[in-house]
């Protein structure tokens, strides 16, 4: 049963928009072309989005090849879909990346076992709040937040993986 999520390159120097098409085509065994902008935040850097459909897992596969460039920002969605969970990916330079599972609603839902580590782990409230912060990428949407309101009304290119 296939799925299907959104890509969204936040920022990208522009000598590496063509690597990053190559890297969604190779995932995706098809020609990509984004439609590449401004990215307002950071002048000189373009930005693209593009929605996509493809086989569960497909997400972490788009993430993977995209953090090879570590100076582009980038987020990865992935509905859930019969039998499996939905996934953001969120990477930031000097960050690292963010990985977490998402609801229908594209939530960050967080299992009853890592509740409970964190409650666990925690000696004071300062501490919990800080690992509950941790575990939902509070930091990564922090960095993000510029970049996704730079891009509002931006063009949006739709991909379909082959096979």
């Amino acid at each position: 049963m296939p799925t299907r999520g959104v890509v969204y390159v936040h920022s990208t120097p522009l000598a590496v928009c063509s690597h990053v098409e190559w890297a969604i085509a190779r995932v995706l065994a098809a020609p990509v072309n984004l439609q590449w902008t401004g990215q307002p935040v950071d002048p000189g850097a373009r930005r693209a989005e593009c929605g996509w459909t493809g086989r569960p897992g497909t997400g972490a596969e788009l993430a993977a090849a995209l953090r090879q460039w570590p100076m582009i920002r980038f987020e990865v969605t992935e509905e859930p879909s019969p039998g499996a969970d939905g996934e953001r990916f969120m990477y930031v330079p000097g960050r690292g990346l963010f990985r977490a599972t998402v609801g229908a609603a594209g939530d960050i839902q967080l299992g009853e076992d890592r509740l409970r580590s964190i409650m666990a782990a925690a000696r004071a409230p300062e501490a919990l709040a800080h690992a509950l912060d941790k575990a939902l990428g509070t930091a990564w949407d922090a960095e993000l937040e510029p970049y996704r309101y730079a891009g509002d009304g931006a063009p949006v290119t739709v991909l379909t993986r082959v096979g």
